[in-house]
């Protein structure tokens, strides 16, 4: 063995060992809960016989603008008029915003026979189009409710008019446990869903 080699392998086992400690340190977020929490249809899209449909009839659902604090898959907590938390050991499987457009999307077909394209589906264009925001989807921690309050509006191709509604549902919860306010946040969404179905009708 050279010098030279001699000396590179040392060198190279002193900083390999430096950097064990530092790999001990290092961290890339908390660990996740063993299961995530999601939005189911109350009314889905039944399996059946194929449906047609043309741009008159369909709807365009998008995913639903909303507030910074709604952007991360953590499930947010009203803790106090001026303050947020983020309930401990919960997770969305995705966004709140993309949950809640996919169960829009779900229920809407289901409830009125409509075809709701997917967002990313470009061969249909349909003249009603629904957009909106998601204002809130938590828990209200000093009421121990949750709420769902979805803006939706609707723009029609060949129309001038505009149509705007707020659609807002509450359902109490008896603890912070993850699993009856997802339970609870399942149902308001439904709630919403529906009366969002409703309103979008079947013409």
């Amino acid at each position: 063995m050279t010098a030279k080699f001699a000396s590179l392998l040392v060198r190279a086992t002193l900083i390999g060992a430096a950097a064990l400690p530092l790999a001990g340190c290092i961290s890339f977020g908390p660990k996740p809960p063993p299961t995530l929490m999601s939005l189911h249809a109350i009314s889905p899209l039944a399996a059946g016989a194929a449906r047609t449909s043309d741009d008159a009839h369909a709807v365009s659902v998008t995913v639903p603008a909303a507030p910074p604090t709604l952007g991360t898959q953590r499930v947010m907590v009203q803790a106090g008029p001026n303050s947020i938390a983020y309930l401990k050991n919960a997770l969305w499987a995705a966004s709140p915003t993309v949950l809640m457009r996919n169960l829009l999307a779900e229920t809407i077909s289901a409830k009125t026979g409509r075809f709701v394209p997917d967002t990313r589906f470009t061969g249909v264009q349909p003249d009603t189009r629904l957009s909106g925001t998601l204002s809130e989807f938590g828990l209200d921690g000093p009421g121990m409710t949750v709420v769902v309050t979805y803006d939706g509006t609707i723009t029609r191709s060949g129309s001038t008019q505009i149509e705007t509604r707020r659609f807002s549902a509450r359902v109490p919860v008896a603890s912070e446990d993850p699993q009856p306010v997802g339970m609870a946040l399942d149902q308001a969404a439904n709630q919403v869903a529906g009366e969002v179905a409703d309103w979008i009708g079947t013409r």
